[in-house]
């Protein structure tokens, strides 16, 4: 088994721990302009009803449960984030798990469904956390991907990697994944990518 990069996992997490008291107002301009419509066409296309979200982060996607007959279950591995999920989580009934995604404290073939919307980028080794995806998906589960992805431009692509390291420090987000080829690498077969805005964000539907 793949270890985890203990560190790395470590520093991601002290980073939205710190910023998760001002992380909405941060996403605010972002959210109203295209975040909240992105999520609602990807709920839409949900399929299963049990559910697990990993990167629940401040509970952005929760009013969308609502509107389906779900059983769900959240999880972040930011106590900061997760502090401000939990009132609307609880009210909905919807447990909340602080823990990893790449090592899910869940067994295997045991949800119909995994969502994360714009959480990749910011896991470590991104396989690693798709692979424990996979794991705890039935058979005929699905994974729902919201994502930010190193543009297909060779140019911007060029610039997008020189200032990952930039980002990754300011943010504790990588600017630079290819998350499609991270998806096949994990043994994900992607069944849609759909670009959302530029070549850059970007709805992915992947089976295991």
């Amino acid at each position: 088994m793949q270890k985890v990069n203990s560190a790395q996992t470590r520093y991601v997490r002290a980073k939205y721990d710190r910023t998760s008291r001002y992380y909405n107002l941060l996403e605010w301009p972002m959210e109203r302009l295209f975040y909240q419509r992105w999520r609602r066409q990807l709920f839409a296309r949900l399929q299963g009803r049990r559910v697990l979200e990993v990167g629940l982060g401040t509970g952005k996607n929760l009013p969308f449960y609502s509107e389906k007959s779900l059983e769900a279950v959240g999880l972040d591995f930011s106590e900061g984030m997760l502090r401000h999920a939990l009132p609307l989580a609880r009210r909905m009934g919807i447990p909340v798990v602080q823990g990893d995604v790449q090592r899910l404290p869940f067994g295997n073939d045991c949800f119909d469904a995994v969502i994360a919307t714009f959480v990749f980028c910011s896991v470590p080794d991104p396989v690693l956390g798709f692979g424990e995806i996979r794991r705890v998906l039935k058979p005929a589960g699905r994974l729902y991907l919201l994502e930010h992805v190193l543009p297909e431009s060779r140019i911007a692509a060029k610039w997008f990697n020189r200032l990952n390291g930039l980002a990754v420090r300011m943010m504790g987000a990588n600017i630079n994944r290819t998350t499609a080829r991270n998806l096949q690498h994990a043994g994900f077969e992607v069944e849609d990518e759909r670009h959302l805005l530029s070549s850059v964000f970007r709805m992915f539907v992947a089976r295991p």
